[in-house]
């Protein structure tokens, strides 16, 4: 039978709107949930035991990018002078 078919009866008021509600994707032991859900390839999540982990290799990563950042423009600026002698 199809289901608009079925001739459904519910005791919910009709001021309740169900329609807004959203299904937890991740379960209960989540911190918290802001639609981005990232997965690692098999062999990257060996590498770290939880979510916390892998925040804190980014973040490195974060920090050493920015300082080498800083660095890279003095760097091509030398060797662009360099080329013209």
């Amino acid at each position: 039978m199809k289901m608009d078919e079925l001739e459904m009866e519910d005791d919910l008021r009709t001021e309740y709107d169900l329609k807004s509600l959203r299904v937890r994707k991740l379960g209960s032991g989540r911190k918290s949930f802001d639609g981005a859900t990232i997965r690692l390839e098999p062999d990257v999540a060996d590498m770290f035991p939880d979510a916390d982990a892998v925040n804190e290799a980014l973040r490195f990563l974060i920090r050493i990018m920015r300082d080498n950042q800083a660095l890279v423009p003095a760097v091509q600026a030398d060797n662009s002078n360099a080329a013209d002698n």
